[in-house]
């Protein structure tokens, strides 16, 4: 289990906090306690800063590994020595674009699902731009201006986003809470996590959120690709 208390699963607000140093070495930085999001699910990781004694950290990439959680810094920023007091700060911007890019792919699966009855097969995001791959076999007339506007009428509708944690079978009794082609919840999580767009998708998830569609903003399908039989990838972008 790792040492670090994970703040970016209580609030995903957060960008300050303050934390002492349990580690600091080749492998990266160890903190008690961190609103760094490590990456994963398609969500890249977090970049930001630690502030101890006037001196600054700027924190790069943050990675999970079996027994604790790892902020990586840029080469030749210092490293603080175990027991310091620091003050960790998320960079907002970043955040809140993979946030209302993350729960905008979340919309556009519960849509193609819903509309189109297919699941995911994979997907990748940066900030404001993101890809989801689906296992369509066609795709029909008007499909790419249907997405988008069924999309952003989900936007428009400002459902409220909720982020619980269910014990494993209970999760798994919720109809069709994986959305993806593959079960990608390992066998030994016993506490899933579910983000539900109330009303239109519910998915086992472990990423960051807005707290409601609106604040996602505007969808753009940017375009849609034939990646083989029966597979289409959809690109879109995120606006105001």
């Amino acid at each position: 289990m790792s040492r670090t208390h994970r703040l970016d699963l209580d609030d995903q607000t957060l960008r300050e906090w303050d934390a002492m140093v349990l580690a600091a070495g080749p492998d990266g930085i160890v903190l008690d306690r961190s609103a760094f999001y490590p990456g994963g699910g398609g969500q890249p990781p977090d970049h930001g800063v630690l502030l101890w004694g006037g001196v600054q950290t700027r924190i790069v990439d943050a990675r999970k590994s079996p027994d604790d959680m790892y902020l990586v810094p840029l080469d030749g920023d210092p490293l603080p020595v175990v027991g310091t007091t620091v003050r960790g700060a998320v960079e907002d911007e970043r955040r809140t674009s993979l946030m209302r890019t993350h729960s905008g792919l979340h919309v556009l699966c519960g849509v193609v699902f819903r509309d189109f009855g297919a699941l995911v097969t994979g997907g990748n995001m940066e900030p404001l731009t993101a890809r989801m791959d689906f296992n369509l076999e066609a795709v029909p007339p008007g499909f790419k201006e249907a997405v988008e506007d069924a999309c952003n009428a989900e936007l428009r509708l400002d459902r409220q986003i909720v982020v619980r944690t269910l014990p494993r079978a209970e999760a798994f009794e919720i109809p069709d809470i994986i959305r993806t082609a593959t079960n990608l919840v390992p066998e030994d999580v016993k506490d899933v996590r579910i983000v539900d767009i109330v009303g239109l998708d519910q998915q086992a998830d472990g990423g960051t959120h807005v707290a409601s569609t609106s604040q996602v903003g505007r969808i753009s399908v940017v375009k849609i690709e034939n990646k083989g039989k029966g597979f289409r990838r959809i690109r879109l972008a995120v606006g105001s």
